[in-house]
């Protein structure tokens, strides 16, 4: 008897809509944090394009730069630094993309100091992107930045394909060339709850 009664105990567990809760926690809120050089009009572009894939968007206040985050002759800011202070403000639920006009970099193979328009974990719950480096429609090419890093905190790697949002960029900029996922990152962006068609 007691055995049955265990057994029905446990069979609510399994009912339909038991896995709301966990169905809720996957979905992450994307924290858009500023930096103090970023302008609110590339703020507002950044979230409207967002607000197209997800749900939750919260934008932080403008922050400064923490002073350990500049490189040996701070000329740049280091954006693997940056990434790993964003990082300890995120919550479990969360992923954070700190926005910045100033120019940031990360190691790459052997050059200690690569300056780059992005980094992100891999999988992970922060990234930045930089309109530093980029060329013609910063703006939009902030946001196109902005939604490959955080392609990568959903464990996306580079793209070969031309126009893919997670194309390498190999040094160059080849962002008025990428205007979408290509149905390979969206297959596994959809599996985070990303709205995209």
């Amino acid at each position: 008897m007691k055995r049955l009664l265990y057994i029905l105990v446990s069979v609510p567990i399994f009912l339909p809509g038991c896995n709301k809760e966990k169905t809720k926690q996957e979905t992450k809120t994307v924290i858009i944090q500023p930096f103090e050089d970023i302008s609110n009009k590339e703020i507002d572009f950044v979230e409207k394009k967002l607000k197209t894939i997800f749900s939750e968007i919260k934008i932080n206040k403008s922050i400064s730069f923490p002073d350990y985050t500049w490189n040996k002759t701070k000329t740049r800011h280091r954006a693997d630094s940056l990434i790993a202070y964003l990082n300890s403000k995120a919550k479990n639920d969360e992923v954070i993309i700190g926005l910045t006009k100033k120019d940031i970099s990360t190691s790459k193979n052997d050059i200690d100091d690569w300056g780059v328009f992005g980094l992100g974990y891999r999988p992970g719950n922060s990234c930045i992107a930089s309109s530093y480096r980029l060329k013609g429609n910063k703006i939009d090419k902030l946001y196109k930045v902005a939604i490959h890093e955080l392609g990568h905190t959903q464990g996306l790697v580079h793209c070969p394909v031309k126009n893919c949002f997670m194309r390498d960029a190999e040094g160059k900029d080849h962002l008025d060339e990428e205007n979408t996922f290509c149905d390979q990152c969206k297959k596994a962006l959809k599996r985070h709850h990303w709205n995209i068609n």
